[in-house]
């Protein structure tokens, strides 16, 4: 051995003396060090900055709820991103199931609204399979948790833990009063004759492509009467740094140093309610509304045929045959492409569908929203959103907006109708949850009698608001809209129709019908400018300056 190390130490040294030997010793020391360094690397866990983030957002977002729903913290892995549970206590379930899933199907109505909003309003059956019947399993919250939604709201020890410079900086806002009504009474009557206080602080969650433009104008519109204040991007944008998770700083005029309240808070977001919590005030309503995820990703293909994921495929079908060769879950619009509703909410797209994430995903949207409606019963959604905020009718009765022109529109076999809810699983879990507790609610708060009377009620008003203030039959192809101001953005391969409002009408009248088909991109600029008024401006008229003061009276009917 010791003859070796001298024979050994001998050679090398003859190498060195040369310089092409030093240059040959350098490089087999610094190929070691490059293959030393990679399997050290390749032995430690995969770190990825978006994943961190992403993790350390959705353990706070749940850290706010865990203590109330007694449940463990979401966890999401950065490999597979996938979110777990660690050992959940079983839900106490006081019904059979099998007798659940009958009264759901007894419960939904098999025909449409006549006249609801946006694209598809035929309601498709739900799946009466025993997986889908395991991942429904009833949920008793309000009966199991009382108080839970109260006390999560008022939370306000959360911290987002995000890195310096992570999202895009931002310029100093000017300041916003404290929310009031400026002196307006308001006051309501529910249709049964009890009073009520109208509801003048609210949380609407705008999912993508579910009539939700349209619960947005009509927000806007009883926003501007009653002088409420609005929770704006920063700089007048139309999306609260979407698909970012939402932070109070988007909002323009807020200050951690002191924080200001505003009394709604409607663009587009994706949800995490500790921070939401910081911008409204703790008693706001919290809702959102749900779109059938087989339509809903049949218009996301055309309204969104420019994202990563549709870019490459001539249809819809040619997505599915193999999604997984165009789909890249890293792609900064891959939400588009799958459970874009889960995505919205703040939850994980693409994580594994399993019972218990199903139920622990499901229970707490419970413990967030104070009700969800559904696009495919508008009419009936509105009635409920009325008795829910205690407005009036007039506070709700709306004209479509957003909507495709039929001829971009093309009917789904039943075989890409299965792929579509197999793709979108976490959605159609969702989906039809809320669909059977939005049948109970109304059941249970309102009756189907009266429903019936307060949907009738609602189209009669609609229909002579038509009369009174559109030209022809109603909507009008983009070319067709003579005001330019009232014309809706054109996106993707979709052809989004508008309204022409009839000539002559009475300056208040005209204001009011103005405010029903004004698209939402105008109508949020008109209302941004308005509650930040620039310094040096032309005046702006007068529907969007100064809207009259009403005097909430409530639904009566």
């Amino acid at each position: 051995m010791l003859k070796f190390r001298r024979y050994l130490i001998t050679k090398l040294n003859t190498i060195y003396r040369c310089q092409p030997g030093r240059l040959w010793i350098a490089f087999s020391v610094l190929t070691l060090l490059v293959v030393t360094l990679q399997v050290v690397e390749k032995l430690q866990p995969p770190r990825s900055c978006w994943c961190e983030q992403e993790r350390d957002l959705q353990q706070n977002m749940a850290q706010g709820l865990s203590s109330d729903l007694q449940t463990p913290n979401l966890l999401w892995e950065d490999e597979s991103l996938q979110w777990q549970r660690k050992a959940v206590p079983e839900p106490a379930v006081t019904e059979d199931i099998s007798q659940k899933h009958l009264s759901l199907r007894q419960e939904m109505p098999l025909e449409s609204s006549p006249g609801s909003q946006e694209e598809h309003w035929t309601q498709q059956p739900v799946e009466s399979s025993k997986k889908v019947e395991a991942l429904l399993v009833p949920m008793r919250l309000k009966s199991q948790l009382p108080g839970l939604r109260k006390a999560a709201r008022e939370e306000d020890s959360y911290n987002t833990h995000l890195e310096t410079g992570f999202f895009p900086s931002q310029t100093a806002a000017p300041e916003v009063e404290e929310v009031t009504n400026r002196g307006q009474q308001l006051r309501g009557v529910t249709s049964q004759g009890k009073t009520c206080k109208p509801q003048t602080d609210i949380v609407f969650l705008k999912v993508h492509k579910s009539a939700s433009s349209t619960v947005m104008n009509i927000l806007f519109r009883f926003g501007e009467t009653h002088n409420l204040t609005f929770a704006f991007p920063q700089g007048g944008g139309y999306q609260l740094y979407y698909p970012n998770h939402f932070l109070a700083r988007f909002v323009q005029g807020f200050s951690p140093r002191s924080p200001r309240r505003f009394n709604i808070l409607c663009h587009h977001m994706r949800f995490l309610q500790p921070e939401v919590q910081k911008v409204v005030s703790s008693s706001a309503v919290y809702f959102s509304i749900l779109r059938n995820p087989v339509q809903l990703m049949e218009s996301s293909f055309v309204y969104y045929k420019g994202a990563s994921a549709f870019s490459h495929v001539r249809s819809l079908q040619e997505f599915l045959s193999d999604p997984h060769r165009y789909y890249n879950p890293a792609s900064g619009d891959s939400h588009y492409a799958r459970n874009l509703m889960t995505f919205d909410f703040g939850f994980n797209p693409n994580g594994e569908v399993s019972t218990e994430r199903v139920q622990l995903m499901l229970k707490a949207i419970e413990a967030s929203f104070d009700f969800l409606l559904i696009s495919e019963y508008f009419d009936e959604s509105m009635v409920l959103l009325k008795e829910m905020l205690c407005w009036d009718l007039d506070s709700v009765v709306s004209f479509p907006l957003n909507i495709r022109d039929n001829s971009t529109k093309s009917p789904l076999p039943d075989s890409i109708v299965e792929k579509i809810k197999a793709w979108n699983r976490l959605d159609w879990e969702i989906y039809t949850h809320f669909n059977r507790t939005f049948w109970e609610r109304i059941e249970r708060d309102i009756g189907r009698e009266r429903m019936e009377r307060e949907v009738k009620a609602l189209r009669e008003r609609r229909a002579e608001l038509a009369r009174t203030c559109l030209q022809g039959t109603g909507t009008v192809v983009p070319k067709d809209i003579k005001d330019s101001s009232l014309r809706p953005l054109q996106h993707g391969g979709a052809r989004i129709l508008g309204y022409n409002l009839k000539e002559g009408l009475e300056k208040e009248l005209e204001q009011t019908c103005r405010r029903l088909v004004t698209p939402e991109l105008q109508y949020s600029s008109a209302l941004y400018k308005r509650q930040f008024p620039p310094k040096t401006s032309k005046p702006t008229p007068s529907w969007q300056g100064s809207a009259p003061q009403h005097r909430l009276e409530g639904t009566q009917n």
